[in-house]
């Protein structure tokens, strides 16, 4: 008996867990706000030459992902031929961005019934109901909205502004019976596209 007791003992000494951690967005979340972004600043033109001097003021571009649809718009500058400048005071306008949106959207369509959460006393406990349909479809959808305006970075006289650009980043996935799915479940690394989720399976 004592045997088996140290033997016990010496497996669970040697026994180990580990804890993860869990980021505020999920992988698809984040490549959703992520492309929607990119095509956001796609062909982005300024009122102004290229080859001038552009100081790009981020301060009140804020919200989750703004540092991504920041870099987003600076790269999309430097390949539209604008030379980026870090020092205000040496840049021949400047840039100021301001964001309507870069967030996420879901939608939902459901021929049944959708999951529910019933009331079950006067203390308002309630128990779920889990989904129960026949059809239904998920869209999730990343949205960007960007705008600004230039003014001379000397004399902070006006140059121009800048239409709002729009980017829209939807996958869709199915589901039939509950069961058989189909489409896309999951934004993919480096896909620009992601195709037509009928056809995807």
């Amino acid at each position: 008996m004592r045997l088996v007791l140290a033997g016990l003992t010496a497996v669970l000494a040697g026994c180990a867990s580990t804890s993860e951690t869990n980021p505020g967005r999920t992988a698809t979340e984040q490549l959703l706000m992520a492309r929607a972004a990119d095509q956001a600043v796609e062909g982005l033109r300024l009122p102004i030459p290229p080859g001038s001097r552009v100081f790009v003021e981020g301060r009140y571009f804020q919200g989750e992902g703004s540092n991504y649809g920041l870099s987003a718009v600076r790269n999309a500058l430097s390949e539209s031929g604008y030379a980026l400048s870090d020092d205000k005071e040496r840049a021949d306008a400047v840039f100021e961005l301001r964001a309507g949106a870069l967030s996420l959207e879901q939608m939902r369509r459901v021929v049944g019934l959708p999951p529910l959460a019933v009331p079950i006393n006067e203390n308002l406990n309630v128990v779920s109901i889990p989904e129960l349909s026949l059809y239904s479809r998920r869209d999730r959808v990343g949205v960007a909205e960007f705008s600004g305006f230039l003014y001379d970075a000397r004399t902070g006289a006006p140059l121009g502004a800048v239409t709002p650009m729009i980017g829209e980043y939807r996958i869709r996935s199915h589901k039939l019976l509950m069961m058989v799915t189909w489409g896309q479940q999951s934004a993919r690394p480096g896909e620009r596209d992601p195709g037509d989720s009928w056809r995807e399976f």
